[in-house]
């Protein structure tokens, strides 16, 4: 009976430790890089990889108001990349249909006409039922200055400090060389 009891103990046990460790992934990865998404190229990548980096997540399209933004993402990326900003860039198409093209066409269009050089992910859902787990878990968040829920539109933007906290998110009216924006992000990659 002792036997039973200690078998299915270590059973739980170890139930229990392949849920909270994904595999693959170092255990003490935060919770908002525990996530594997796909490269505008096609490649399957791990945001533990930005593990330690002040990291901006930003959900982007090529036929918005507000897509001149990318020049100020990429300006961002440039003045910071060197002292650990990451600024990541999702493609969404839930918001007007402003998104409409495939992967190669997104990158040509980042490329060409904005000399985008900082990491861009495959198309993503931002809100609702096909959400990719990274969104629902950014927009479940209370983060300052806009709080938890849904995406307003395009650019609004998540910033993720080396620890792994989502520290700020940002309406995408704001631009990102906003000083609000820009001042957070200093501060951030002053902290160890």
């Amino acid at each position: 009976m002792y036997t039973d009891y200690v078998c299915a103990a270590e059973v739980v046990c170890f139930f229990a430790l392949a849920v909270c460790v994904p595999a693959g992934e170092p255990p003490d990865t935060p919770a908002a890089l525990d996530f594997r998404m796909k490269s505008l190229a096609g490649k399957e990548v791990s945001l533990s990889a930005y593990a330690g980096k002040v990291v901006m997540v930003v959900n982007t399209a090529s036929k918005c108001g507000l897509t001149p933004q990318y020049k100020d993402l990429q300006a961002l990326h440039e003045k910071y990349a060197k002292t650990g900003l990451a600024v990541l860039g999702f493609p969404c198409n839930q918001f007007g249909n402003q998104e409409p093209g495939a992967d190669a066409e997104i990158k040509a269009f980042c490329t060409e006409n904005y000399g985008v050089t900082f990491d861009m992910f495959t198309k993503v859902d931002v809100n609702g039922d096909d959400a990719c787990d990274l969104y629902k878990y950014l927009t479940a968040l209370e983060t300052k200055p806009e709080g938890a829920g849904k995406v307003s539109w395009n650019f609004e933007k998540f910033l993720i400090n080396r620890q792994g906290q989502v520290v700020a998110r940002f309406a995408p009216k704001t631009k990102p060389d906003d000083k609000a924006v820009t001042e957070r992000i200093a501060a951030e990659l002053a902290k160890p």
